[in-house]
């Protein structure tokens, strides 16, 4: 953003992780979609792809002369939530929004969802997919996880595991930093005292690339994130600075 240039609206952060057949019409849609809705910027974190996705993105970057397009470079594969966070940390707007990188995301839903949280309705909205585009094996684990993490955490989340999220970046800032965090952002806004409110949200089928998550390496970590999530309800800080004189 230069000088002079309108206020970003919002940030939209998305973690890429070897997802080379699907950043180019990414981009295309996240452009022919968002661009309508105001100045705003996306952030394209590079999670250590081991394939050509930075490659793809430095490309379509260059051939559009996208200046609203930021591309973070990760000097190694960290993670999701680590990639949201370094997105987050990088980004220049007050709001962020988030989106999963292998286009089951439909960014069509973003704008409602950036106006709720602006209006002061909210300070997150979240998304649910009610109708998933997923098999059958994924969709019931998904279920009994949701339904394990609100009976452990003692917080109701209707599907903590949906990638398409809006939220002010303080409270991004502000919560305890942790590997799984993402998945967590509507129990930890709410304990730092903001107001979530959860919306339904369209879910595709994934056309290109693999699925980075399953049943396998997730249960066991998501079992345990949640007994940690259900310690740091008690012990995490949630100090605000009302003034200074």
């Amino acid at each position: 953003m230069t000088e002079g240039s309108p206020a970003l609206r919002f940030s939209l952060i998305v973690p890429i992780y070897n997802e080379e057949a699907n950043v180019a019409a990414l981009l295309d849609e996240v452009a022919a979609v968002l661009l309508l809705h105001g100045p705003f910027e996306a952030v394209l974190v590079n999670d250590g792809s081991k394939d050509q996705s930075l490659q793809r993105m430095r490309e379509w970057k260059a051939a559009r002369q996208a200046d609203w397009l930021r591309i973070v470079d990760l000097v190694a594969n960290c993670g999701q939530s680590a990639a949201v966070m370094a997105g987050v940390e990088q980004a220049r707007a007050p709001i962020v929004a988030t989106l999963d990188g292998d286009m089951q995301n439909d960014p069509r839903d973003l704008p409602a969802m950036v106006a709720q949280v602006e209006s002061g309705a909210c300070d997150m909205v979240a998304g649910v997919r009610r109708k998933r585009r997923d098999s059958l094996v994924r969709r019931w684990s998904s279920k009994i996880g949701n339904g394990a993490r609100n009976w452990i955490t003692g917080d109701r989340v209707t599907d903590a595991a949906c990638g398409i999220k809006v939220v002010r970046r303080e409270f991004f800032l502000r919560a305890p930093k942790f590997v799984g965090m993402h998945r967590f952002m509507a129990s930890l806004t709410r304990w730092l005292g903001g107001k979530v409110v959860e919306v339904d949200v369209n879910h595709r089928p994934r056309a290109a690339g693999t699925a980075k998550y399953g049943v396998g390496n997730r249960a066991l970590r998501g079992l345990r994130d949640c007994f940690a999530m259900r310690w740091l309800r008690q012990r995490m800080l949630r100090h605000l600075v009302k003034n200074e004189y």
